[in-house]
């Protein structure tokens, strides 16, 4: 069963502009810490494929949110929610600590894909329920 639906589009160009203005930091904030060792290999050998890579995440984890129904807050934070990809390539996402146990709880799995473009950055989540939940548990 369908648990909910997000999608964003991010302007690459405004991710940009924040990492200018707020240099790492920006990047620190948004990113878990293999994302972060990711983006920075990545910004190193070409800085645009890195800004790239911080809008994909960015574009990603706000779709999530929006289709666990959530938006930005507690337990949904930005570096507790990782974009990875399998062997495959194919992206997934992993949750840690509070979201993970939560998203556990409700016995819900999600599916991500993203995009990206010269200028902008997309993302589609679906998360569904796959096993019924206790109703004294949610």
């Amino acid at each position: 069963m369908i648990y909910g639906i997000g999608t964003d589009i991010c302007d690459v160009r405004r991710i940009q502009a924040s990492l200018a203005q707020h240099g790492d930091r920006f990047a620190e904030r948004v990113l878990s810490a293999a994302e972060l060792a990711t983006w920075r290999e990545r910004t190193e050998r070409w800085p645009e494929r890195g800004v790239r890579y911080l809008a994909t995440r960015f574009s990603a984890k706000e779709a999530f949110s929006k289709a666990v129904g959530m938006g930005m807050r507690m337990p949904m934070t930005w570096r507790s929610c990782e974009i990875a990809k399998l062997p495959s390539g194919q992206p997934t996402i992993v949750l840690h600590g509070e979201l993970k146990a939560w998203f556990e709880a409700r016995g819900l799995r999600a599916h991500v894909t993203v995009t990206d473009e010269t200028d902008y950055a997309a993302s589609f989540v679906v998360v569904e329920q796959v096993q019924p939940v206790d109703a004294t548990s949610a």
